[in-house]
């Protein structure tokens, strides 16, 4: 059974004060959901507060991006291994942001998942297509080529620790979203991508989440797709009774994971 799975993208949004703010807010509303698995990426300089607040709830604490390697003369860098001794248990990587903004291709989305594993944090690792790509067909092609290149080299085992996230770019930010039987057969393809290189197996257990532009009104049809697991959320993980609506969504249909 896979179990649904939410987390907030908070990109570069709220101090330390407005990140107590939310969890004092957030965490009641989240105590008594059950069935899945939540969790909050917010900016590096809130990473103590979220933790901290965090600390004996349901709720698990990532960063947005890391460095390879453990330390070193890498200015402005923060590495795996420090995430993990503060408490992170999870980190993105490959956001299409990322990809766009800094460069970031795939042999460092190989290294950074690497260095996520190594210091044991579970990578969240993003995948996606364009727009001009989706209109031109090649979605599946632009996906093989991301998993081939960013994710396939690893060995077997460490996909039992890993969550894809697939982030139609075109549906970021903008306020559109794939239909569901769009998420869907994209989840689809990256699901035979998974099977075909681990195993139907093995390939079952690994979590996909959808991350264009998820939102209160539309994650239950999304999260209904046999295999969208959850959602890795920017906007509406901003305001605490807008997440835990999909929070909520994600609870109604845990039973039902794991069936495809």
């Amino acid at each position: 059974m896979r179990t649904p799975f939410l987390a907030g993208n908070w990109k570069m949004y709220k101090t330390p004060k407005d990140t107590q703010a939310f969890f004092d807010a957030f965490l009641p509303l989240v105590a008594g959901a059950t069935g899945r698995d939540a969790a909050i990426c917010p900016p590096y300089i809130d990473l103590h507060v979220a933790i901290a607040a965090a600390a004996g709830s349901k709720v698990g604490i990532g960063a947005q991006n890391l460095a390879a390697g453990k330390e070193g003369a890498m200015t402005g860098e923060i590495s795996g291994y420090m995430l993990k001794a503060i408490g992170c248990r999870y980190v993105i990587i490959g956001h299409s942001e990322r990809r766009q903004y800094f460069g970031e291709n795939e042999a460092g989305v190989l290294s950074k998942a690497r260095a996520a594993l190594e210091y044991g944090l579970a990578p969240i690792v993003c995948v996606g297509e364009l727009l001009a790509e989706r209109e031109s067909g090649s979605t599946e092609a632009v996906l093989a080529a991301q998993f081939d290149g960013g994710i396939a080299p690893l060995a077997p085992e460490q996909f039992a620790k890993i969550v894809i996230a697939y982030e139609p770019v075109w549906a970021i930010g903008t306020g559109k979203t794939a239909t569901p039987q769009m998420a869907q057969e994209a989840h689809g393809a990256i699901r035979l991508l998974l099977n075909g290189h681990i195993g139907a197996a093995a390939g079952a257990k690994v979590r996909i989440l959808y991350g264009g532009s998820m939102k209160a009104d539309n994650a239950e049809a999304l999260l209904a797709q046999p295999d969208i697991d959850g959602g890795l959320v920017g906007g509406a993980s901003l305001e605490p009774r807008g997440f835990i609506k999909i929070v909520q969504a994600a609870q109604k249909l845990a039973p039902q994971r794991g069936q495809s």
